[in-house]
């Protein structure tokens, strides 16, 4: 029989994250602990992550629902993908717990190169939302890290600013040298965004996610069909569970990315198989975090590395909060490792 049970674990930035939905300064979290009768000593960590006004599942009776699941989670185990459908980032923290017991309890999620310190992950840098002065400091800095790809939230300062600021940066770097990424996490209207979009790809943007908000399919069609900048699509596979439905949308907006973060997503098994939808239909992807604590961005890192991808992923947020749990987990020129030899801190 499985024991199991949550610990609330509050992340708290050192220095707030801004978005086009506003700034965060901290963000919920539990850490779900999953043990066996036969060998308690073992125990299985997976995280429970949400993004306030983001998250399919960011409820009011989230820990209900989360003290129900650790109460009765023999019964849950059994079909949690069903039965915790609408709870995507609970889904993925069972996976991630389960996966976890399984290995031994040692935060072994994926045995691969990049758990044995064999194997890095490209990252890329991320610059997050401010005054242009602010944005310049957080872009220094990271070229100093030795990031060469960049992703830059727009769309909460005055546009012509965020093109002024992207155009510094080009008149310094060229594409070659640095890859940008912008998310704009929606603030484009329908109607302004190929004329934004057009001003961006005058500046060799890799791509930009999220270019208007979710749910405007047929908006976001004529957008990818008519923009040359290639659109990623973020926001747009929340709360899109069923396979048909997945394909459907792919299939009408037909972007030239997915980003998935699973605890969005509803986990690995759940990621896969837009994964599958996307190849077949010729379309490329990327993983990022939700924002996890290292414990979850450790699994995400450790799922990521058993796929054969050169595609910088958005990893590096290791060093956000304040009050993260030490791990192995590094970042080194722009690339995330795992170094045995460093020791994970307690919960």
């Amino acid at each position: 029989m499985l024991q199991a049970k949550y610990i609330p674990h509050n992340l708290k930035f050192i220095t707030p994250g801004g978005t086009s939905r506003g700034v965060l300064t901290e963000k919920s979290s539990w850490y779900i602990l999953i043990s066996d009768d036969e060998d308690p000593e073992v125990v299985g960590i997976g995280e429970c992550s949400i993004l306030p006004n983001l998250s399919f599942d960011d409820r009011p009776d989230y820990e209900q629902k989360l003290n129900e699941v650790c109460s009765n989670i023999n019964d849950f185990i059994i079909d949690y993908n069903t039965r915790l459908k609408d709870w995507p980032s609970m889904r993925f923290a069972l996976e991630m717990a389960l996966l976890d017991l399984k290995n031994g309890g040692r935060k072994l999620i994926f045995n691969s190169d990049f758990f044995h310190g064999r194997k890095s992950i490209p990252i890329n840098g991320l610059i997050w939302m401010g005054d242009v002065d602010y944005m310049k400091l957080q872009l220094t800095q990271k070229l100093k890290e030795g990031f060469n790809c960049i992703k830059i939230k727009i769309g909460a300062l005055d546009f012509d600013k965020e093109i002024a600021l992207l155009k510094e940066i080009r008149d310094i770097y060229s594409s070659t040298e640095i890859e940008i990424r912008v998310d704009a996490n929606g603030a484009f209207s329908p109607d302004e965004a190929l004329y934004k979009m057009d001003q961006l790809y005058e500046l060799d943007i890799h791509s930009i996610e999220q270019p208007i908000k979710a749910g405007q399919w047929n908006h976001m069609s004529q957008i990818c069909k008519k923009s040359a900048l290639p659109v990623a699509l973020d926001e747009e596979l929340i709360g899109i569970h069923d396979r048909k439905i997945k394909n459907e949308m792919l299939e009408i907006i037909h972007p030239a990315f997915i980003i998935l973060k699973p605890s969005l997503t509803g986990g690995f098994q759940a990621s896969e198989e837009w994964i599958d939808i996307a190849q077949e239909l010729n379309i490329g992807w990327w993983a990022t975090s939700a924002l996890e604590g290292n414990i979850g961005l450790n699994a995400i890192a450790q799922w990521i590395s058993t796929f054969n991808t050169d595609m910088p992923q958005g990893l590096g947020t290791g060093k956000v909060f304040s009050n993260n749990i030490d791990s192995p987990l590094s970042v080194e020129y722009g690339q995330l490792r795992y170094f045995q030899n460093k020791i994970w801190g307690n919960i």
